[in-house]
């Protein structure tokens, strides 16, 4: 079966305006573990635009977050109000801030334990990114552990270079490509990327966030959203529990399925499915209070998580 996944490196405006998100949420973090935080910024040709609610005891600079990520370059436009008292009321009392499902998945596929192809797409992105640290995206499709066709498209980067960067990242994986479709530039070499040439969004690059494509998503998105929005704490949760499970099985694929409703703590959904059989989940405080706890969410941890994918890269979720 083919199997395609892609990556985006830092610089890709969607990426930026998520890192924007979360450098927003992390400064609230530092001066208030409690603070309520969930924005959304859209940018692109020159302006900055962050829009959301904050509720807080810290007097947070929005401003100097936003240019933590971007510089000094771009117009900013701010308009951010306090949580909405119904929303509050439900979280005040323990309960989720949302309804949704939330997907843990874990795999025996790679260290990473993601699906092959997301992992690949992502260690070339990373590789070219070290030479090339612009604005770019890899894609990678492979069918039975060879890797059928590969696609780089990186700003300021020629083709040679490229190409040349491809098979030093294969030699250095122990991967042969020698008949693998290699499409470097495909459209042209180009000169215009990020904010210049196209506009991001938080939250638009949801399949990059999770695991590639083979595996279903909740639907919600991450960045911008403290840790009592269950889209990303149980969405975190649900990745440590495959991960446990995982190991506990000695398994070769785990997925797990939560499910909240908006001002309940509990879940009312908690499965695991362990190489095709299902499982109820028990001996974890499923409740967003009790996953804040367990994973140490409180803490300004999140503009990394917005930059090379939420899973996979050794955070608590992750181990």
């Amino acid at each position: 079966m083919y199997r395609t996944a892609e990556f985006v490196t830092p610089k890709h405006p969607d990426k930026l305006c998520d890192q924007i998100s979360d450098s927003i949420l992390d400064a609230c973090l530092k001066e208030d573990k409690n603070a309520r935080v969930a924005v959304e910024t859209m940018g692109g040709h020159g302006v900055i635009n962050v829009t959301g609610e904050i509720s807080s005891k810290a007097n947070t600079n929005i401003r100097k977050a936003i240019k933590s990520v971007i510089g000094n370059d771009l117009g900013i436009q701010i308009n951010v109000v306090s949580q909405s008292l119904e929303i509050a009321e439900g979280v005040d009392s323990g309960g989720a801030g949302d309804q949704g499902i939330m997907i843990g998945y874990a795999c025996n596929e790679n260290p990473e334990l993601i699906p092959q192809e997301a992992f690949l797409a992502r260690s070339l992105c990373r590789y070219i990114f070290n030479k090339f640290p612009f604005d770019g995206k890899t894609q990678i499709t492979h069918k039975d552990n060879e890797i059928t066709t590969i696609v780089a498209s990186f700003v300021y980067a020629k083709k040679e270079s490229l190409r040349k960067l491809i098979y030093q990242w294969a030699n250095g994986m122990d991967l042969d490509i020698d008949n693998t479709v290699i499409h470097v530039n495909p459209a042209g070499d180009w000169l215009n990327g990020g904010f210049d040439a196209d506009t991001g969004l938080t939250g638009r690059k949801l399949v990059v966030d999770n695991y590639g494509p083979r595996i279903p998503l909740g639907g919600g998105a991450f960045s911008g959203k403290d840790p009592t929005k269950v889209d990303r704490s149980a969405a975190y949760m649900a990745r440590k529990i495959a991960v446990n499970y995982l190991r506990k099985f000695n398994a070769n694929e785990v997925i797990v399925r939560l499910a909240y409703a908006i001002g309940v703590a509990s879940p009312i959904e908690a499965t695991a499915i362990v190489d095709g059989k299902e499982f109820p989940i028990s001996g974890y405080d499923l409740t967003p209070k009790g996953i804040i706890k367990y994973l140490d969410l409180s803490k300004p941890i999140y503009a990394q998580t917005a930059k090379w994918g939420h899973f996979g890269n050794g955070f608590n979720w992750d181990r």
